[in-house]
């Protein structure tokens, strides 16, 4: 299928780009990696009477240290964020996450910050985002304003961004050293979408898990953070007992939808397998951290 008629605007700068938006309406999209918004115009699920294009735009396309936080420009492509360096070294659970999204031409063009906006319940960067407190950069004609990922998804496929916004970034945490991950996720076949997927991160001290964060995906129509589970596991050791605890918790808690691929019960057991096995190798690499 061929995507109904646009008008194509190639912005040379935020500015010019977030007035071209304005110009608009309600009626304008944003082109970076284009993974999602293409096929969609395809399929004329989204008919936009202007796209504007931000590739061209510098200083978009960098993976930047700021102390305890990295950004990420809104051109940062997911290839990028694979291979990134200071990813590898700092947010290692982000580096491993990488190597389950899509497939080599997706990562090629699509960008981190493009899939946090499209919310897609199913894909890894809104819950990556969401486990490493993110925080989106957004530009209006207006002004900016910045939304924790806490309170930036609302639904399947919907943000609290508004038609006339730009995401040109997004703040993450940097693990501290000593930092215990783990990242577990499922889909029918390599780079499909998951079925469900859970991401945790925690420190020791005295022997005790500290900051712990549980987040998963493929659950409920937007990533969760688990936080009753996060108590249960704050200030105890992580032993069997404590896990098995954990897992039905979390099997409680969560209400997942059936669609052609999975049922809401099989999705529930596949969310504690996956959950019981992170908890346990997020544990032990907070003890060869700390070795």
């Amino acid at each position: 299928m061929k995507p109904a008629s646009f008008n194509y605007v190639r912005a040379e700068s935020v500015d010019h780009a977030v007035h071209a938006l304005a110009d608009a309406g309600d009626d304008g999209k944003i082109l970076a990696g284009g993974q999602s918004l293409m096929p969609m115009m395809n399929f004329r699920l989204v008919k936009p009477s202007v796209l504007v294009d931000i590739n061209r735009i510098p200083g978009l396309d960098r993976v930047e240290k700021r102390g305890e936080r990295i950004a990420l420009g809104a051109l940062v492509r997911h290839r990028m964020t694979a291979e990134d360096p200071i990813i590898a070294e700092h947010v290692p659970v982000l580096h491993y996450a990488m190597k389950h999204v899509a497939h080599l031409t997706v990562r090629n063009r699509g960008t981190f910050c493009g899939s946090v906006c499209h919310a897609d319940p199913a894909a890894e960067m809104p819950m990556m985002s969401l486990l490493l407190n993110g925080l989106v950069h957004i530009r209006s004609s207006q002004g900016e304003r910045h939304v924790p990922a806490s309170e930036f998804f609302v639904g399947s496929l919907m943000t609290v961004l508004e038609p006339d916004e730009l995401v040109t970034g997004i703040e993450i945490d940097v693990l501290p050293r000593g930092t215990g991950w783990a990242f577990e996720e499922f889909a029918r076949r390599h780079g499909d979408y998951a079925l469900a997927a859970v991401a945790i991160t925690m420190m020791r001290k005295e022997g005790l898990a500290s900051d712990v964060r549980v987040v998963m995906m493929g659950v409920g129509d937007i990533p969760m953070r688990l936080s009753e589970v996060e108590a249960m596991l704050e200030g105890h050791e992580i032993d069997q007992p404590l896990i098995d605890g954990a897992v039905d918790m979390i099997r409680e808690q969560i209400e997942p939808n059936s669609d052609l691929n999975a049922s809401s019960d099989y999705r529930r057991h596949l969310a504690g397998a996956l959950a019981r096995r992170a908890l346990s190798d997020a544990w032990a690499r907070t003890e060869m951290a700390a070795s």
